[in-house]
């Protein structure tokens, strides 16, 4: 059949409903909805679960796959890793001095408003823990001692380690290969860059349901529980947000000016679709696809990329940090009890630590938050009245730390360090 010429009308049109406005109107559709059905719409929630669930089935083997693509196709550097290590290291620091700092000034948890006694249980005196981290043990855990157990348990750290190993072992393969003039290599690269192609387009129909979920998860949450836990945690909303947006809006745009030299305008429109994606699925990891595709639109090298995203993505929870080191103090104040410099140092070590192995999934913060309560004497009584809020400030987390991917992988390309020569975007006027 020959082909219709030009002047003819396609069948894919190429007007669509842009993904930020369909995150939104599928929120404020939620919105309506759990307020006039109240109670009813209870089980809309599930849709959601199910539909992240998913997404987090398939963005493990995504996340592996990456890697090892990553690996066969191009040398990763010393340099590269440790200039990734380097910045991550650097942005985690000061989100926990950002935490600490907003709560010690700000003091969010004496602010005691329309709190039920009944759902917290306060303490006469500061405790030890019975279960601290064990720092040593947290690291050894998530050493793979099963290939298929990780990705059953979606261990996302874990699948990264699996990831580096087999991808060293067949860039090793590959380089012997090259000097024995053998091409044998190139089937296996076929064969790891036709399953990651899979697995991102298994995503990318997924994807499509995601304004689905966010309005059944938006619903359930008001539908259920109203606006109430706005009032009862107003301030704790309210500081938390306030070192997320530092984060974001000063510490990371600092970066994109001084160190990647490129405009903001260009970064936040390039980066934008996988932004809202975080804040609608609450989940970095779920938005891996997306942000991988944010940064390819944007002219970031692959390497950079999947270096920043995919390997570095545990380095890269820059909003779980703060968010820990500002409710640890929020808890001390709520309770009554002083937390010492030192003590406020531990806690800060352990958010750090424990940020390392975390899964980037919804609701993993609070998961963290119980073991660095835990670990600085600290009641977790509280956790399960945190929780309540926590539907909004996950999302707001999940943003920080996909915002933080991105960077990443700017600055590497920036840098020339991933592979590929410099960005060549023109800094902004100043």
């Amino acid at each position: 059949m020959a082909n219709p010429p030009e002047s003819e009308p396609r069948l894919n049109p190429r007007f669509r409903v842009p993904f930020v406005a369909r995150i939104i109107a599928a929120m404020v559709l939620g919105g309506l909805v759990g307020w006039y059905f109240g109670k009813k719409v209870e089980r809309l929630g599930e849709i959601g679960s199910v539909i992240i669930d998913l997404i987090k089935g398939l963005a493990g083997p995504l996340l592996f796959f990456a890697v090892l693509d990553a690996f066969l196709r191009t040398q990763v550097k010393a340099r590269s890793a440790a200039l990734m290590v380097a910045i991550s290291l650097t942005n985690a620091t000061i989100a926990v001095l950002i935490g600490l700092t907003i709560s010690n000034i700000l003091q969010p948890g004496v602010h005691r408003i329309d709190v039920d006694p009944a759902r917290v249980v306060r303490p006469t005196a500061l405790s030890l823990p019975d279960k601290p981290i064990d720092f040593l043990g947290v690291l050894g855990g998530y050493l793979p001692k099963n290939v298929v157990k990780p990705f059953l348990e979606n261990s996302v750290i874990t699948i990264v380690v699996l990831a580096v190993l087999a991808g060293a072992a067949l860039r090793r393969v590959k380089n012997e290969q090259l000097q024995a003039g053998n091409e044998g290599y190139r089937a296996v690269e076929a064969v790891v860059a036709g399953l990651f192609r899979a697995t991102e387009v298994m995503l990318g129909w997924v994807i499509t349901l995601v304004p689905l979920a966010v309005f059944g998860v938006v619903a359930r949450t008001i539908g259920v529980e109203g606006l109430r836990p706005f009032r009862v945690l107003g301030w704790y909303v309210s500081v938390a947000l306030l070192g997320l947006a530092i984060q974001v809006f000063v510490v990371y745009q600092a970066w994109i000016v001084l160190g990647a030299r490129v405009s903001l305008r260009w970064f936040w429109s390039g980066s934008r679709d996988a932004v809202v994606y975080a804040l609608g699925s609450s989940s970095s990891l779920a938005s891996l696809p997306v942000t991988l595709r944010c940064l390819d639109r944007m002219g970031i090298s692959p390497q950079s990329a999947r270096l920043a995203a995919c390997v570095g993505t545990n380095l890269n929870n820059d909003g779980i940090l703060l968010y820990e080191a500002m409710a640890v103090l929020f808890v001390a104040q709520y309770y009554g009890i002083h937390l010492t410099f030192s003590q406020q140092l531990l806690a800060a070590v352990s958010c750090v630590i424990a940020g390392i192995g975390i899964a980037a999934v919804p609701d993993a913060g609070l998961i963290s938050l119980a073991l660095v309560l835990a670990t600085v004497g600290l009641p977790v009584e509280i956790v399960p009245l945190l929780l309540t809020v926590d539907w909004l400030l996950s999302r707001c987390r999940a943003v920080t730390n996909v915002t933080s991917d991105i960077l990443v992988a700017v600055l590497l390309d920036r840098f020339g360090v991933a592979g590929k020569e410099p960005l060549s975007e023109p800094a902004p006027d100043f």
